[in-house]
């Protein structure tokens, strides 16, 4: 009877844990999420002032993108319709390409940048975009860009 309690008891807390936000895939540098913002607060939180340079952050979001090509860049959604681009640390680790819609805590850096036209069109190209689409694409735009020393998928 122990025996059967004591099973049931561990089946119990194993099905409770992976119900847990805990994360399952890790890319880049390992680091500790402990102080995670929720990435539709990132505006919230920081001035725009301090997102001109950088913020250092840890930030859970979902995946709104990814490079189709080699899973180099993803999308994450900041709220209100806006997402963010991702790119990794000195190009040094790809995500897959299929974590579209799953959760995501990156760590790294946060800022404002313009995008040059010729690589919003590489972006929509490597995303899988049409031809008119990409076409479309006519001015530089000013973005909210994150730069992940590593990134963990739940």
């Amino acid at each position: 009877m122990l025996r059967l309690t004591l099973s049931f008891g561990l089946l119990f807390t194993l099905a409770c844990a992976s119900r847990n936000e805990v994360p399952t895939d890790s890319y880049g540098a390992e680091f500790s999420a402990t102080e995670v913002l929720p990435a539709t607060e990132l505006l919230t939180t920081y001035p725009e002032a301090s997102l001109r340079d950088t913020v250092r952050t840890t930030l859970r979001a979902t995946v709104h993108e990814v490079c189709q090509a080699k899973g180099c860049w993803m999308t994450v959604d900041v709220g209100s319709g806006e997402t963010m681009m991702v790119k990794f640390r000195d190009y040094g680790f790809f995500v897959p390409k299929d974590i579209a819609e799953r959760e995501a805590i990156l760590n790294g850096r946060a800022f404002y940048q313009i995008t040059p036209v010729d690589e919003l069109r590489h972006f929509a190209r490597d995303a899988g975009k049409s031809d008119a689409e990409i076409a479309a694409i006519v001015e530089p735009r000013r973005e909210l860009h994150f730069i992940a020393d590593g990134v963990k998928l739940n």
